[in-house]
């Protein structure tokens, strides 16, 4: 993997963690736990909550970072990927905060901007093309993404029928992929 593809160096990290290097874990947890807990966070609302999880994370990270596979993936992707699975696996577990806030499909916040340096050109395809996706469709698109929502509380969220999140939803990633592979 080169630099343009793991910028932070975190690939290396994790295959000194898959041979149980300590130091290598340390400095993957000071480049990467920022990160990771804004994540978690986002998806849980309590701190306590994402604290916890976040070990999981960091547990899940040292059993397996010899399953990392650097030509399958970026090493940042993999561990995004770990913290929301966790976050998923709690709030299926049930027993913590959630957003449940209404959405307000007209009343919308711009995407966050990811930093250029390490995302730029796919960042700015992802951009684009969600930027031309409909309105509902985008926002609860991200909204699945960020918060973990499942189509029932997406659909509760937005006062919409079931049937109807599926296919914005369905429509959606139809649309993003068909834009993404052009």
């Amino acid at each position: 993997m080169d630099e343009e593809q793991d910028p932070s160096g975190i690939a290396p990290l994790l295959m000194a963690i898959a041979q149980q290097d300590q130091q290598s874990f340390e400095q993957l947890y000071r480049l990467t736990s920022a990160k990771l807990f804004g994540i978690c966070k986002r998806m849980l609302v309590q701190s306590s909550d994402a604290e916890d999880v976040l070990q999981e994370v960091y547990l899940t990270v040292w059993a397996k970072a010899s399953q990392f596979d650097a030509q399958r993936g970026k090493p940042d992707t993999w561990l995004t990927t770990i913290a929301r699975s966790k976050c998923i696996d709690r709030l299926r577990l049930g027993g913590v905060d959630r957003h449940t806030d209404l959405i307000d499909l007209d009343q919308l916040p711009e995407p966050e901007k990811i930093d250029p340096v390490e995302f730029a050109s796919d960042k700015q395809r992802l951009d684009n093309c969600l930027s031309n996706l409909q309105n509902q469709h985008r926002t609860v698109i991200r909204t699945a993404f960020l918060d973990g929502c499942t189509y029932h509380d997406l659909a509760a969220r937005t006062g919409v029928p079931l049937g109807t999140m599926k296919s914005w939803i369905r429509r959606g990633l139809m649309s993003l992929k068909a834009c993404l592979e052009k």
